[in-house]
C-alpha cells in the first residue's frame, strides 16, 4: 500500500529518521579506551528524563519486563512478601513475575479501568506492624486500559503508614511521555524500556534505582547472574558493561537522549497532554467512551477505547488495518473485544495523529458505527488549533 503505515499501537512506537540514522552504523569494539566516553554519555542523561539526581541509572540488553526481575532480585530477599495493587494486564504480568521469581504478593484487586487506590495501599502498610512487607509494585500506566495512577499519592501513603518498603515504579509507557518526578517521589526503582517514549525498538530494558535501593544490592540474597547489578555497577564506573551491549540500540538511545533533552521534558509531558486532550475529545464526538473510569485518571499516552456491548473492537482493529493501513492496540485479557487502543506516544505531533483519528473513523463507520465521518477529527482539531 502506497504512503505511510500508521503504526498508532501503545508500544513499539514509530522509529524518528534521525535514530535509524544514528543506530545504521558498523559495530565497534565495546572494550577499546575510546569507549567509556560513549557509555558515560549516555548514562549521565539519562537521569535526566526521570528527574533523577541520587542514585543511578543502569541499561540492559533486554526488555522493560526484563526489570521488573532486574529490580526485585537485586533488592529483596528471597520469599519475601511484596504488596501490589491489580488493576489492568501489565500489573498482572508484574505479580506474576514475582510470584515466578519465589516472592509472596498481597494483591489489591481494582477493577480494570480503574487506578490504584493509595487509601487500600495505606491501610495495607498499616495493618503490617511488623514490616514483613519488603516492596510496594506499581504500575504507573496501566497499558490495558489506558490508566495512570499517582504515583506521588501513593508515596504519601506509605509515608503516613510510616512503612520502610520500597516502591518500584513500572514506567513503561510512562517514563519519557508523561511527566515522571524519581526524586520529588521518592520512587526507589523505576522500570522502562526504549520501544515506547524513547522512540527505538525494543531491545533495551533501563531501571533507575534510588541509594535506598542501591543499599540493598550488596545485601540481598537472592540468587542473580545475567541480572546481577553488582557485576553492572563495576563496569559502569569504567566506562563498559559486564556483557556485550546492543550497539545499535545503545546509538539510538544517545540519539534519542538528546532529542528528548533538547525538547525538553516538561514539554515532552506538556506535548502528550495536549495530543491526548485531541484523542479524548474525538472519543466523545463519536459517541463512545474511554475505559478509564474517571478523567483525571485518563493516559496521556494512550487512550483505550470501549465499544458499546454488541460490538467487537477485534472488527474495527482489523478493518483499519486492513483497508487504512493503521495499526491499533487490541485489548487484553479482561478487556479483550471489549476495546481498541490509539497510542499517542513518543514521535507524534498534531498532524500525524489527526491522520490516525481520520483512519480509525473509517474503520468504525464501516464496522456499523453510527458516527458522523470527520466529527472526531473536527473535535480533535478544534483542541490543537493554535489561535492566530
Amino acid at each position: 500500500m502506497a504512503g505511510r503505515h500508521f503504526l498508532q499501537i501503545p508500544g513499539p512506537t514509530p522509529v524518528p529518521d534521525r535514530l535509524q540514522r544514528a543506530m545504521h552504523r558498523q559495530m565497534e569494539d565495546h572494550r577499546s579506551s575510546a569507549f567509556p566516553a560513549f557509555t558515560r554519555r549516555i548514562l549521565s542523561r539519562l537521569p535526566q528524563v526521570v528527574h533523577q539526581t541520587q542514585g543511578e541509572a543502569f541499561v540492559f540488553p533486554a526488555t522493560g519486563s526484563a526489570m521488573w526481575e532486574v529490580a526485585l532480585v537485586n533488592t529483596v530477599n528471597p520469599g519475601a512478601r511484596l504488596l501490589a495493587p491489580r488493576f489492568g494486564q501489565f500489573s498482572h504480568l508484574f505479580i506474576q513475575t514475582a510470584r515466578h521469581l519465589g516472592y509472596q504478593v498481597d494483591v489489591l484487586e481494582e477493577p480494570w479501568g480503574e487506578a490504584a487506590s493509595p487509601e487500600r495501599i495505606e491501610a495495607a502498610l498499616a495493618a503490617d506492624t511488623t514490616h514483613e512487607i519488603q516492596g510496594v509494585l506499581l504500575v504507573h500506566n496501566e497499558t490495558a486500559t489506558g490508566v495512570t495512577s499517582d504515583v506521588a499519592a501513593v508515596r504519601a501513603a506509605m509515608d503516613r503508614a510510616g512503612h520502610p518498603a520500597l516502591l518500584f515504579v513500572d514506567g513503561v509507557s510512562s517514563i519519557a511521555s508523561l511527566d515522571f518526578r524519581f526524586d520529588d517521589w521518592r520512587v526507589d526503582c523505576a522500570i522502562t524500556g526504549s520501544q515506547k517514549g524513547f522512540m527505538l525498538p525494543a531491545g533495551l530494558g533501563m531501571l533507575f534505582a534510588s541509594p535506598k535501593a542501591l543499599a540493598r544490592v550488596e545485601a540481598c540474597t537472592t540468587p542473580r547472574a545475567y541480572f546481577d547489578l553488582r557485576a553492572m555497577r563495576a563496569n559502569n564506573a569504567q566506562g563498559y558493561f559486564p556483557s556485550t551491549p546492543a550497539l545499535s540500540l545503545l546509538y539510538g538511545l544517545d540519539e534519542a537522549l538528546t532529542m528528548l533533552l533538547e525538547e525538553g521534558m516538561d514539554n515532552v509531558a506538556r506535548r502528550h497532554r495536549t495530543l491526548a486532550t485531541g484523542v479524548r475529545a474525538a472519543v466523545k464526538a463519536w459517541g463512545l467512551r474511554e475505559c478509564a473510569q474517571r478523567p483525571e485518571i485518563a493516559s496521556d499516552s494512550l487512550t483505550a477505547v470501549l465499544v458499546p456491548a454488541e460490538k467487537d473492537a477485534r472488527t474495527v482493529i482489523d478493518l483499519a488495518f486492513r483497508r487504512y493501513d493503521i495499526a491499533l492496540g487490541s485489548g487484553l485479557s479482561e478487556v479483550a473485544g471489549k476495546v481498541f487502543r490509539i497510542g499517542h506516544l513518543g514521535d507524534m505531533n498534531a498532524l500525524t495523529l489527526a491522520g490516525a483519528l481520520a483512519g480509525v473513523e473509517m474503520a468504525l463507520a464501516d464496522a456499523g458505527f453510527d458516527i458522523t465521518l470527520g466529527s472526531g477529527v473536527g473535535a480533535a482539531l478544534a483542541q490543537w488549533r493554535v489561535p492566530a
